[in-house]
């Protein structure tokens, strides 16, 4: 999965491979190769050869697909990342803005479907879960980027979905 992050003002090209809890990353020209383990809500160990790191993470609203900002404490530092999918972008859709007509709710990566929490004609308010993806052992509620009726459901709990499938669309 690609996407643009911003750090400390800058922004930065990202490139997410996950499997199990192995994740390969590359930010601009570094790439790394990480384990990862969950210890917590929020709390992971990031393994690194024989290096390890205790880092916490809080998201700020939104899922990856639909642009995120995190505060991500690690080695004692706390940094401020605005996560960007360069898809929405191309399509000449903000983050966080929908047009009038109907808003798709995307996987941000490769996962498997643990809820559905709608079904398709559903009334629901902007910000209301609609679908839980777990990948690498953490679960994403995926959320209406708008008020408006769950028009389709594209996928049921127990599927695999790639990153990009669309899961749901509400207008």
């Amino acid at each position: 999965m690609k996407l643009k992050g911003h750090l400390s003002g800058k922004e930065h090209e990202v490139s997410l491979s996950l499997a199990d809890d192995a994740v390969d990353v590359a930010v601009d020209d570094r790439h790394y190769d990480l384990r990862v383990r969950e210890l917590g809500s929020g709390e992971y160990l990031l393994i690194s050869g024989s290096n390890v790191y205790k880092c916490l993470v809080s998201g700020r609203g939104g899922s990856v697909a639909a642009g995120q900002s995190f505060a991500i404490v690690l080695r004692g530092r706390i940094y401020e990342v605005a996560v960007v999918d360069p898809k929405r972008l191309r399509s000449g859709e903000s983050a966080g803005a929908h047009h009038a007509g109907a808003a798709e709710i995307v996987s941000p990566m490769p996962g498997k479907i643990v809820r559905v929490l709608v079904q398709s004609g559903d009334r629901v308010e902007a910000g209301a879960g609609i679908i839980v993806v777990e990948a690498m052992k953490m679960q994403n509620e995926m959320k209406a980027p708008k008020a408006g009726t769950v028009v389709s459901i594209n996928a049921a709990e127990g599927a695999t979905v790639n990153a990009g499938d669309v899961l749901a669309v509400v207008e």
